[in-house]
């Protein structure tokens, strides 16, 4: 009986061990299954994620290849249904027209069209007029039709399609076999189809109004704007180390040329009558205000003061980068947000008390004993800064 008991102790032990072993090995191959999939998936998220990131920060590049891509397609169908012999220029058309905001869109349709009517009456007058059945009578036409289009795209660069149009009015009726008349209407009907369905698509097709990239740009300028400040007054009254003027002011340039271009859009948005939008003919001049002020802080920019005087005023000078800096950045959030502007009464605070620190050190002088000498050195500062710029 003790043998009995010891061979069924023994074969239960074994039998709870192997199923112990069985289930971590279930366990384990289990894990080892599922880590792949968790990784595929962590993968997936990651690359989503950053997808999307990638969407929302080209969103609007993204649109604009949306868009052309339409137009064309959509330009292709209506000129193979209309029968056109040329659908080439009614695609290209569509292409040219669709831009990024409805009132480029305008510009650029407008100054086609224009380009392309001035381009077929000289072509194709001189096509009718003036035979070139010749090799050398068709080189002298051609010369005829380019050289006075070229002259005047020079000075217009907005109808550079001149030259272009008057040389395929002028040079597709032999290769097609049709007469100058037929192809100069042809050439009209293309540009007229590519055009309507360019600036249709611009409409239509997540349309990027110019009034709402011109209040993002102008909020975007603000932004810069408040690090230059930020920047510029911390080496007001101090040397210039570590401060790289030249790209400072060179960013806010190009945020500038920007922001104009996209506010000359906008004009021709509110001029044919496609956006409610306010005139941003203030707000331009505005922000050119702000960088005339930029580049004059700029020139003071390292104007080293004594060290008493700058003791005096450096506090000043930082309660009026900290208010002003910011006063910048809500004025863009609230631009962005079409809200009313913050309160100006703090950055006012701020100026009116640097003023009255400054005349105290001019009244006053640092000390007794170096008063005069410092106010000399203010003086000398003053003139070596600005004396360039008043002659």
């Amino acid at each position: 009986m003790g043998a009995g008991r010891q061979k069924t102790y023994n074969w239960t032990l074994l039998h709870a061990t192997s199923s112990r072993q069985n289930e971590e090995n279930f366990r384990t191959t289990r894990q080892e299954i599922a880590s792949p999939m968790s990784l595929d998936v962590k993968s997936v998220a990651g690359l989503w994620a950053r997808g999307g990131e990638f969407a929302q920060r080209h969103r609007l590049q993204l649109i604009l290849a949306v868009r052309v891509t339409v137009a064309a397609l959509s330009a292709l169908v209506v000129a193979q249904a209309m029968h056109l012999r040329l659908p080439l220029w009614a695609v290209l058309t569509s292409l040219i027209v669709t831009q990024m905001s409805v009132g480029r869109s305008v510009k650029v349709a407008n100054d086609y069209l224009v380009g392309t009517l001035a381009g077929v009456a000289w072509g194709g007058t001189l096509a009718i007029l003036i035979p070139h059945s010749s090799e050398w009578a068709l080189l002298a036409v051609l010369a005829l039709a380019v050289a006075p289009l070229a002259f005047i795209a020079a000075f217009r660069a907005n109808l550079n399609v001149l030259p272009v149009t008057a040389i395929i009015v002028l040079l597709v009726p032999d290769m097609q076999h049709v007469s100058p008349v037929v192809s100069a209407l042809d050439r009209v009907l293309e540009v007229l189809v590519g055009g309507a369905v360019g600036f249709i698509v611009s409409i239509l097709v997540w349309p990027s109004r110019a009034h709402a990239l011109t209040t993002q740009a102008a909020a975007d300028t603000l932004d810069l704007m408040a690090g230059a400040l930020a920047e510029l007054l911390e080496h007001q009254t101090h040397g210039l180390e570590g401060l790289d003027l030249r790209h400072i002011q060179g960013g806010i340039g190009a945020a500038l040329a920007r922001l104009n271009a996209t506010g000359a859009e906008a004009e021709h948005e509110r001029t044919a009558r496609l956006t409610s939008g306010p005139d941003t003919g203030p707000l331009l001049r505005t922000l050119l205000r702000l960088r005339h002020d930029m580049v004059i802080l700029g020139r003071a920019a390292g104007c080293e003061l004594p060290e008493g005087i700058a003791e005096r005023l450096t506090p000043a000078l930082q309660k009026i980068s900290a208010s002003a800096s910011t006063f910048l950045h809500e004025s863009g959030a609230a631009l962005r947000e079409s809200n009313k502007p913050p309160p100006l009464e703090s950055v006012e605070s701020d100026f009116n008390a640097y003023i009255e620190e400054f005349r105290r050190v001019g009244v006053l002088g640092v000390c007794d004993r170096q008063g005069r000498h410092s106010l000399t050195h203010v003086n000398e500062a003053f003139w070596d800064q600005w004396a360039p710029t008043l002659t």
